[in-house]
């Protein structure tokens, strides 16, 4: 009998596989809907080297890989703001790119808890990132995105 998996899990995977499109999208030049297409025919749910991914949200995916691409200025923009000044987004490795272009679609464009968006996807950089500083990195940017994106979420105290 196969557990069917509950629809946080599916939105977590959806997030970690935008990510990851979105890195390829840049790498191969595919358009969102090659790269969706992709996804969830072969890699949603799929089973690599015996361990079985995630199955994912289509939707929520859709929604955040169209999100980032169709506002993809706004977001760069939005994120070179959260970063140090010596660091233009285009100097930043592509994964957290991505992960940034992501995490800005989900900011702009849901209603999810700025908070769960910024813990979701540190965890996706600790993920990618599990011994080095990114995702103390992601978090703070992130934070500075969120805040400048909604700052009704953050009351002043």
């Amino acid at each position: 009998m196969s557990v069917k998996p509950d629809k946080r899990q599916m939105k977590s995977a959806s997030r970690l596989y935008a990510v990851q499109a979105l890195f390829q999208m840049e790498c191969s030049g595919q358009t969102v809907e090659q790269v969706a297409r992709e996804f969830e025919t072969h890699r949603f749910g799929a089973i690599y080297e015996g361990d079985e991914m995630a199955e994912g949200d289509a939707r929520s995916f859709r929604s955040i890989v169209s999100g980032a691409v169709n506002r993809q200025a706004g977001i760069d923009q939005l994120t070179d703001r959260a970063l140090v000044a010596k660091w233009p987004i285009d100097r930043i490795d592509p994964v957290i790119r991505a992960l940034f272009r992501a995490a800005g679609s989900e900011l702009l464009e849901s209603d999810t808890p700025p908070k769960v968006v910024i813990n979701e996807f540190v965890d996706i950089a600790k993920a990618f990132f599990p011994d080095g500083r990114e995702p103390k990195f992601v978090n703070a940017v992130l934070d500075h995105m969120a805040r400048e994106a909604r700052p009704e979420a953050f009351p002043q105290g």
